[in-house]
Formats: structure tokens, C-alpha cells, sequence
């Protein structure tokens, strides 16, 4: 892989990165995050991870991993929701 190609994978991943960050806050705000308290929950939402996953960083985090910590939020951060 050359020297531009390199560089055009690294930009596809910082998009990408960019749009799950998007589609995090749109689960957050249709699970009942204040639109306002959106960063303030991402935080939350990474502590979070860290709480209900027991801070495994290898363990996987698909579909069930992400409802559970949201609704880990919704029982431990009720103020960040409607």
C-alpha cells in the first residue's frame, strides 16, 4: 500500500468514525436523550460501556452490548432523559 492510498483508507475510517458518532446520537435521542444533554450523554455513554462491560476493551460490542448500556444510562442517569 502506498503512501496515497494509505492516506485515503485513514480518511474512509475518519468518516466513518464521524457517522457512527452520528448514529450513537441518534439511538441515544430516539432511546429519550435530551437533545441538548446529547454530548454531555456521550460521555456518559462511554463511562458506561466501561461499567456494564467490566472494562474488557477486547469484549464485543454489537447490537445487545449497546442496548444494555443505554439502558444502563436510563437507570443510572435518569436526568439525561426526557
Amino acid at each position: 500500500m502506498n503512501h496515497e492510498e494509505t492516506e485515503e483508507y485513514q480518511n474512509e475510517i475518519k468518516e466513518l468514525s464521524l457517522q457512527l458518532a452520528d448514529m450513537l446520537e441518534a439511538a441515544l435521542y430516539f432511546a429519550g436523550v435530551k437533545k441538548a444533554r446529547l454530548e454531555e450523554t456521550i460521555d456518559a455513554y462511554l463511562d458506561g460501556m466501561d461499567e456494564v462491560l467490566g472494562g474488557d476493551e477486547d469484549a464485543p460490542m454489537g447490537f445487545d452490548e449497546i442496548v444494555k448500556v443505554i439502558k444502563h444510562l436510563k437507570n443510572t442517569r435518569k436526568d439525561l432523559f426526557v
